[in-house]
């Protein structure tokens, strides 16, 4: 399984982005998959997660700022951000729980990282 993310770059406060992150490989089916991103200096974080397909987590300091959704078939996520800070700075992660076929659990995959840099 991996996790291609695109998207990210270089933006000024105040403005936005978008990140994108497709799932491929021998899925039966994507339990959670979302974003967690690591500023210099800190530890990971989540930033928004969809579990199941349906219900959505966002951290408090996204809440209101940045949407996360994800296609028809589940198997892509896309993170709209609106309003960006200086803060929003870090390497954005595409994480995925997958039940893999023929494996019968599940397994947690990052994707390569993605930075976003915010300048105020």
């Amino acid at each position: 399984v991996q996790l291609q993310a695109s998207g990210g770059g270089l933006v000024q406060a105040g403005g936005c982005l978008g990140l994108s992150c497709e799932a491929s490989g021998s899925i039966f089916s994507i339990n959670k998959m979302g974003w967690y991103r690591q500023a210099p200096g800190k530890e990971r974080e989540l930033v928004a997660l969809i579990i199941s397909g349906d219900r959505v987590n966002y951290a408090d300091s996204v809440k209101g700022r940045f949407t996360i959704s994800d296609d028809k078939a589940g198997n892509t996520v896309f993170l709209q951000m609106n309003s960006l800070s200086p803060e929003d700075t870090a390497v954005y992660y595409c994480y995925a729980v997958v039940y893999r076929l023929g494996y019968g659990r599940e397994y947690e995959y990052w994707g390569q990282g993605t930075l976003v840099t915010v300048s105020s």
